[in-house]
């Protein structure tokens, strides 16, 4: 506890990071879920058509953001599973463009 307090002291730490701290495997699906938002990310920039490519990203964006408070281990890999489906069904339209 007096060593919580000292780091809370320094300003390194706050009760909210401490009780927030990821597990193991929540980082790794952490890690997993940003690369394939990065990914997303990088496969918009073929498209041609700004306001197109704006609106993929805003969507995608948005897709995460709805899901940005899921915990649950099974659910995050199932949407990560059914988002890199759809992304890459998507991905080939983006391509032929």
């Amino acid at each position: 506890m007096r060593f919580t307090n000292h780091l809370r002291a320094r300003g390194y730490a706050t009760r909210r990071k401490i009780e927030r701290a990821l597990s193991l495997d929540h980082f790794l699906q952490r890690s997993r879920v940003l690369s394939f938002y990065r990914t997303i990310l990088r496969g918009t920039k073929p498209i041609r058509d700004a306001q197109t490519r704006s609106e993929t990203r805003r969507f995608a964006r948005d897709e995460f953001e709805k899901r940005r408070d899921v915990t649950d281990m099974n659910h995050i890999q199932y949407l990560l599973s059914t988002g890199k489906t759809e992304w890459e069904s998507m991905e080939r339209y983006v391509e032929g463009m």
